[in-house]
């Protein structure tokens, strides 16, 4: 009677251990255990096949509340004074602006921007921070208004021996960067560069001489934030 038993219960058992057949068990114990090791892209399933309620898959699911506007940011442009090295150089820096914009974190950078202790950017053109995100990502410049998602870019490489690292003037599109900085600029560099003279195209401006404020205006602030977040794709 005891015999009997002990074979239907061996037989129970090895039905239940091949209800999952994309579940590999190994012979081995798992150390300091006497359990069989489960091969690890091994998910528990119930009888029906489906993962049980709160049962990790893939991974954790990480919440993100970018819009769509932000994934789907993109730029045209054009190219004056460009050699073979230099247009690989600024693509990539549009391409590494693209997947900031993309990022939660820009998003989040660029919300919660705070000059003194209040969220606000100097030279803000009266927008909050929240308007100011939005209107990046809807690329409307003043000179080609028209909500779609893209930096309309026009770039020049002039050079000088000056300390000026770009500029642009408010009645066209082009920008002008001097290749003094831009030969000697990381992708990210550039990208920062490239996001500072674009906002003016938005309607931003700043002061024209140095102070610690003029840091906070929007063109710099963004600037700064598109070299620093930009270091991470390069």
């Amino acid at each position: 009677m005891t015999k009997s038993i002990f074979i239907i219960g061996l037989l129970f058992l090895l039905v239940s251990c091949n209800q999952n057949p994309n579940c590999q068990n190994t012979d081995k114990p798992l150390p300091n255990t006497a359990a069989p090791a489960v091969a690890a892209n091994c998910t528990p399933t119930d009888s029906t096949g489906t993962p049980p309620v709160g049962t990790p898959t893939d991974g954790p699911s990480i919440p993100s509340d970018v819009p769509e506007e932000a994934k789907i940011f993109d730029a045209n442009f054009t190219l004056t004074n460009f050699d073979i090295n230099d247009e690989a150089k600024v693509t990539r820096a549009i391409a590494i602006i693209k997947k900031i914009v993309a990022s939660q974190e820009f998003k989040n950078r660029v919300l919660n921007f705070s000059y003194g202790s209040t969220k606000t950017y100097v030279d803000n053109g009266g927008f909050t921070n929240a308007e100011i995100y939005q209107k990046l990502l809807d690329g409307s410049e003043e000179l080609v208004p028209g909500i779609d998602h893209q930096m309309d870019l026009d770039l020049e490489l002039y050079y000088s021996s000056r300390s000026t690292v770009g500029y642009t003037y408010a009645d066209g599109l082009r920008i002008w960067m001097n290749t003094k900085f831009f030969d000697a600029y990381t992708p990210a560099e550039v990208a920062g560069n490239v996001f500072h003279e674009w906002t003016h195209k938005l309607g931003f401006t700043h002061a024209s001489s140095y102070s610690l404020s003029r840091d906070s205006s929007v063109p710099y602030a963004l600037g700064y934030l598109v070299e620093e977040l930009g270091k991470q794709y390069e």
